[in-house]
């Protein structure tokens, strides 16, 4: 007589680690527009026009981005979990610490602020290029849209939940409370964090039929067990070696023009709708939200998209540019608001440009199907440092144009076009989609 065998049971344990990954960067991006919703208030007591405002904005950014490419090798030597969990608890305690320097003199108060925004970059820079490599050992090639889609959707969701109560606070606290209040939820989410992420074939609640169905379907399970294996020293060599890549540099490329747009929005929009709109920042909380909602709904559409493209057949190469192109389309609508003079209509353009901008927001799906197997930390953190010097560049850009011309009118210009240089990076300057192998990678970058 023929029994059938019994199911194994499978669990889902990767879908868990997808939710963290989605509340730590919403509170990583939470942690960096605090500055922006306090900036009219702030801006008050400490006397700063919009030129000394954009230096201020940038503090965060200069850190961040510097610190790229030695975060992606602590990432890689030491392990994403720890290195990302102390990256939690340092950037909480500069939230904290940021809302004392509202007791100091306005010039004190000015450099000291700068400072700590300074520290939180350095704190922050492992999120990113953490998140890309927790994904590619966690999920197989076809889950991956969807994945990185839901932790970078956190840069819109962010805005929906943290605009609105951060508002609030402004208004009946004071913006010294808008830093404490990131910063001990920074404190309660490390604990999250230390409790629930861990490696795929040692974590505590995963099956051996879901470590299978991962590495089956292209999860790299073994990441961070390999890489202790090996010693990985981050050297120029390794760098000239990836920016000698032509589809690399065009992915490079195309993140910093779609990061441009991520730092108007984290920056400058709430100052926006405030100065040149004239809506109060009670308002402009609830207002800023309904844009980012929309730039929350087309980052799931654009990886469920791309992932259901690839599952049809669809080549790789397709399947990621399609929504990207199409989502940069769409957030060049941002100029239309030049045009237009009711705040409905300018609500309207900017949640066009926000639902582009989350479509086409692949950037770190991208990067884990091209990077090299060794270096995943390296060239995430190398993608990251490109990307987000528009984060340095940004509101400083704007800040000038607006001190310099005293209107919004050629910012929102100069951030539509970097919306169609992206388009031009990723499709005539990338090429195929493919994963970099490690074949002629410099010696001396990684040694087995």
């Amino acid at each position: 007589m023929h029994f059938p065998m019994p199911k194994r049971e499978t669990t889902h344990v990767r879908y868990l680690i997808a939710l963290i990954l989605f509340i730590a960067s919403t509170f990583s991006y939470g942690d960096r527009v605090v500055l922006s919703i306090a900036a009219v208030d702030l801006s008050r007591d400490l006397h700063l026009d919009a030129l000394r405002l954009g230096y201020l904005l940038s503090g965060f950014g200069w850190a961040y981005v510097g610190a790229q490419l030695p975060a992606g090798g602590l990432l890689d030597r030491f392990g994403s979990k720890r290195v990302y969990g102390i990256s939690i608890v340092c950037w909480s305690v500069c939230a904290l610490l940021a809302g004392l320097t509202g007791y100091l003199p306005a010039v004190a108060a000015f450099y000291a602020l700068f400072a700590l925004r300074f520290l939180s970059g350095l704190a922050q820079a492992p999120v990113f290029p953490g998140n890309g490599r927790i994904v590619a050992a966690w999920f197989p090639t076809a889950e991956r849209g969807r994945a990185s889609a839901i932790f970078n959707s956190s840069q819109y969701f962010s805005l929906v939940l943290f605009a609105p109560i951060l508002g609030w606070i402004v208004h009946s606290l004071g913006w010294k409370q808008c830093f404490w209040f990131a910063g001990i939820i920074g404190l309660a989410l490390a604990v999250a964090w230390f409790g629930v992420v861990g490696e795929v074939k040692t974590h505590s609640r995963i099956s051996q039929a879901e470590i299978e169905t991962i590495e089956g379907g292209g999860g790299l399970a073994n990441l961070d067990a390999n890489n202790r294996a090996r010693s990985t020293t981050l050297t120029w060599s390794t760098v000239k070696w990836l920016l000698s890549n032509r589809m690399l540099v065009g992915i490079y490329l195309g993140q910093y023009c779609i990061t441009t747009l991520t730092w108007f929005f984290l920056t400058w929009f709430p100052i926006y709708l405030n100065q040149a709109r004239h809506i109060s920042i009670v308002k402009v909380g609830f207002l800023a939200a309904l844009p980012a909602l929309c730039g929350f709904a087309g980052g799931i559409l654009g990886g469920v998209v791309s992932d259901r493209l690839l599952r049809s057949g669809r080549s790789l190469t397709f399947a990621r540019k399609l929504p990207i192109v199409v989502g940069m389309a769409l957030a060049m609508t941002m100029i239309g608001c030049n045009y237009v003079n009711t705040s409905f209509a300018v609500m309207v353009l900017m949640s066009i440009a926000f639902f582009g901008k989350g479509l086409g927001a692949l950037g770190w799906t991208v990067i884990s199907d091209t990077s090299p197997r060794g270096l995943i930390g390296v060239n995430g953190g190398l993608f990251n440092l490109i990307g987000n010097l528009a984060g340095v560049t940004t509101p400083v850009i704007i800040g000038f144009i607006v001190a310099r011309t005293g209107s919004f009118r050629y910012a929102l210009i100069f951030v539509g076009a970097t919306a169609l240089l992206a388009i031009v990076a990723y499709v005539p300057l990338v090429g195929e989609i493919k994963r970099v192998e490690m074949t002629s990678a410099p010696a001396s970058g990684v040694s087995a």
